[in-house]
């Protein structure tokens, strides 16, 4: 029975290194629909590597596919690889898996991580695993980071304090006084999109610009 699972074991890994992005997407649809144990080494080296978006989405799905005891161990020790995709994809994975297990391995240095997509990864991931009672000193944590990046980094961090819920109320207030407009503005969107989910990100942070550039005055008279 061996013998029969080698070939095609084989092929397969070579697929997922082919040039074509349409082969690599079907050899890691195929290691997904047939999980081999043995295989996750070989998945987690693709994902540090792959350049197609769809192609890592599939990597994860394949991973997921494995049993959590063998990929979370392997993945946590893939967050500390000097390769900012290989930190990335292993934090959206962990998201995707959903183990518990996995958020001590979430640290305060992947949440600040320098790379955009890796601290964006560490945000989303962060939000799935914190546990009860961590909430708050999370909350703080991503905070911390407002008025951050372009306009694709801030949305990700919006999102991932509104999906926290009230608990970021305190940790807003040090941005809605910050002496940043840019910071205060991204705080602001943020707590409106906290109060109304299905504003939308681009409306509330123009209609957060607009109350910055009023003034504390018109804060204070908007903020019910």
């Amino acid at each position: 029975m061996s013998t029969h699972r080698s070939s095609p074991d084989t092929r397969l890994i070579d697929a997922l290194s082919a040039g074509n992005s349409s082969t690599r997407l079907q050899a890691a649809l195929a290691v997904g629909t047939y999980p081999d144990p043995g295989l996750v080494d070989v998945l987690m080296a693709r994902c540090a590597i792959e350049p197609d978006f769809f192609v890592r989405d599939m990597l994860t799905w394949a991973l997921t596919r494995l049993p959590s005891e063998i990929t979370v161990p392997r993945l946590r020790a893939e967050l500390r690889s000097e390769r900012a995709q290989a930190r990335s994809q292993a934090l959206h994975t962990l998201s995707k898996i959903g183990d518990g297990n996995a958020w001590p391995a979430i640290t305060r240095s992947l949440l600040h991580d320098a790379d955009d997509e890796v601290a964006r990864s560490a945000w989303r991931a962060a939000v799935v695993l914190v546990p009860a009672g961590e909430q708050e000193g999370l909350a703080a944590d991503l905070a911390a980071q407002l008025g951050r990046g372009d306009r694709n980094v801030q949305l990700s961090l919006s999102q991932a304090l509104v999906a926290l819920g009230d608990v970021i109320e305190p940790a807003l207030q040090s941005g809605l006084a910050s002496i940043d407009p840019t910071v205060r503005a991204h705080a602001r969107a943020t707590e409106l999109l906290l109060r109304d989910p299905d504003a939308g990100f681009d409306s509330a942070v123009n209609e957060a610009r607009r109350i910055v550039a009023l003034g504390p005055e018109r804060i204070e008279g908007t903020a019910c």
